[in-house]
């Protein structure tokens, strides 16, 4: 497993529950994941170092979890040194990596977004943003680990974000805002091989009521009650498998988890934006609900053999994850603080390390992700919040309305 954070504590959990997963390794893993793998300190923007370590270690299947490696083809290297690898291609990753080149896919693909103008030049970005609003959307036309979006009716911040983009050589993106309630859809993709996984719904902002800052991710939950099973199909054949099937065409086919940020409005979905990878914290929901094997899944998927694939089975009920976030997040966090109750049942690991005296001690913005299951939202909702108070960090801060407007029966189609 390759990465850090609360999806690859989760994966590992999933992999550790499959009976045909002998042994695990995370590079570099964190605090939690060295409960159920070795963990060992690799670059993992490095293609030459995690080759090494899959070769050290005579690796049978090689999980890239963050996007920054797949953006830098570390799973190219992977496959051309002949390891069964689960993620895209460098050419592939673009469709995270570049907003330009997604909105380039999606046209040639008919998949309906935003209406959309690049920006490259300061000279140019004032009669741009005349040309969007009374809500402009600015995102950095690069990765930016979820926080390099702006949605806001403020046309001042809306330009000082751009203009920061482009002062650090990044061009932007100007989008129309899209209206509706947000679904995040994981699909596992071999090729035109297409299998969706449970629907989630992501909390970007900082602060309860959808108030503050994006950030990475707050909490999620899954199921979707206000969902139908009719709209999840409808993604993917209007957008999920056009994509796969462009890519395809484009000669860069997609082989590992495509992520579709959407907004479903009164014309149905339109697309927020792709991911080349599980989405966090939307995997640690989703996959707490996954009765199938995972890592059968993932070799599958790895292996070209996903359309052979049996059925995905899924537990009943819903999941919910609260994340627990450092002080300052999502600016510079406070990090080296103790953190008590961090190895209990439900707690996953993102920001976390070991200190010298062996004590568990944040690391990083977002620390944990708290998961709660239960029959409905109801339940999986007081779960996760009565685990989350067993925990203690100094100073951190979470959200007390993760899938509450869910739970009360106010989001709609």
């Amino acid at each position: 497993m390759i990465g850090s954070g609360g999806r690859e504590h989760a994966l590992l959990l999933g992999l550790d529950r499959d009976p045909s997963v002998t042994q695990l390794h995370a590079a570099p893993g964190n605090a939690g994941t060295a409960a159920l793998a070795t963990n060992h300190s690799v670059d993992v923007a490095s293609a030459d170092a995690v080759v090494a370590l899959a070769r050290e270690i005579d690796a049978d299947l090689v999980v890239i979890g963050p996007e920054v490696p797949l953006v830098l083809g570390v799973a190219d290297a992977l496959r051309e040194a002949g390891f069964d690898t689960f993620g895209p291609s460098a050419a592939a990753a673009q469709i995270e990596g570049s907003k330009a080149f997604a909105k380039d896919v999606m046209a040639a693909a008919g998949v309906r977004t935003a209406r959309a103008e690049i920006v490259d030049n300061p000279a140019d970005l004032d009669a741009a943003l005349d040309r969007f609003g009374p809500t402009w959307v600015v995102k950095d036309d690069g990765l930016a680990a979820g926080k390099g979006v702006v949605v806001t009716s403020d046309r001042d911040a809306a330009r000082a974000h751009a203009a920061d983009c482009l002062e650090h050589g990044h061009p932007v993106l100007l989008e129309s805002f899209l209206d509706g309630p947000e679904v995040s859809l994981f699909c596992l993709v071999d090729g035109e091989t297409v299998v969706p996984l449970l629907p989630a719904q992501d909390h970007k902002r900082v602060g309860d009521g959808d108030a503050g800052p994006n950030t990475g991710g707050m909490g999620a939950y899954t199921p979707l009650p206000w969902l139908p099973q009719s709209m999840v199909d409808r993604i993917v054949d209007e957008v999920c498998e056009p994509v796969a099937a462009e890519l395809v065409r484009r000669g860069t086919p997609f082989s590992g988890l495509l992520y579709a940020g959407l907004a479903i409005g009164s014309d149905g979905p339109a697309v927020v934006e792709f991911n080349c990878r599980f989405g966090d914290p939307e995997t640690q929901a989703v996959l707490e609900l996954l009765e199938s094997p995972l890592g059968e899944a993932l070799a599958a998927t790895a292996r070209g053999t996903l359309a052979d694939l049996p059925p995905l089975r899924w537990h009943d009920g819903a999941a919910v994850v609260v994340v627990l976030a450092a002080e300052n997040y999502p600016g510079r966090p406070r990090t080296g603080d103790a953190i008590t109750g961090a190895t209990a049942e439900g707690v996953l690991h993102a920001g976390t390390a070991v200190s010298a005296d062996g004590r568990i001690v944040s690391s990083g913005g977002r620390v944990l992700s708290v998961v709660g299951r239960g029959a409905d939202l109801a339940s999986a909702r007081a779960q996760a919040y009565e685990r989350l108070a067993g925990v203690r960090l100094p100073g951190a801060h979470f959200r007390t309305d993760i899938g509450k407007a869910a739970e009360d029966g106010l989001i709609s189609i």
